[in-house]
């Protein structure tokens, strides 16, 4: 699955700003913003792009990548212009359509049919999970507990149950790390 020349951009700019924390580089918080507001209007426009509605929404995440992309490049600028002109490299690329990363392969997917009155959540592990474990914060925090991979599970139940069940499956996290 391609993608759009603005997601690849976002990525870059992921990227560029990862790199610049490594080499100690402040990063305003405005930057951070922008990068994701771009990214949940990439989603947005995304669902459906032929939708006059989220048509609207491509002038936003230009906006949003056009203000972060500027930001970081002058402070790339810092670091020296072979630094800047890699980076710059990147994103001439991306504007042209090239895939430079290729796209994620984790797609969020969006759940139909949770029961009536009942919240989700989902998790993502690293690792694949033991079910017999999850089953059994499951029946312990009265939620239900579906596989949809062995990395990948939706709780679902009453918001108070979700909150004990997420805490304990917290625990996984740690295991993981």
């Amino acid at each position: 699955m391609s993608s759009l020349p603005a997601e690849q951009t976002w990525m870059i700019l992921v990227e560029l700003l990862t790199d610049l924390r490594r080499h100690k580089v402040q990063i305003p918080p405005s930057i951070t913003r922008d990068i994701r507001l771009a990214k949940t209007t990439i989603n947005f426009y995304k669902v459906d792009p032929t939708d006059p509605e989220r048509l609207k929404e491509a002038r936003r995440m230009n906006e949003f990548l056009t203000s972060a992309q500027e930001a970081l490049m002058a402070l790339a600028e810092c670091k020296g212009e072979e630094y800047s002109d890699s980076w710059l490299d990147k994103l001439r690329r991306a504007a042209q359509g090239e895939e430079v990363y290729p796209p994620k392969e984790d797609r969020s997917k969006f759940v139909v049919g949770a029961p009536p009155g009942f919240s989700m959540i989902r998790v993502n592990f690293k690792i694949p999970l033991a079910e017999d474990r999850v089953q059994e914060i499951a029946e312990y925090h009265n939620v239900i507990i579906e596989f949809e991979d062995d990395r990948l599970v939706a709780v679902y139940g009453d918001p108070k149950n979700l909150k004990l069940s997420l805490k304990e499956l917290g625990t996984f996290f740690k295991e993981q790390i």
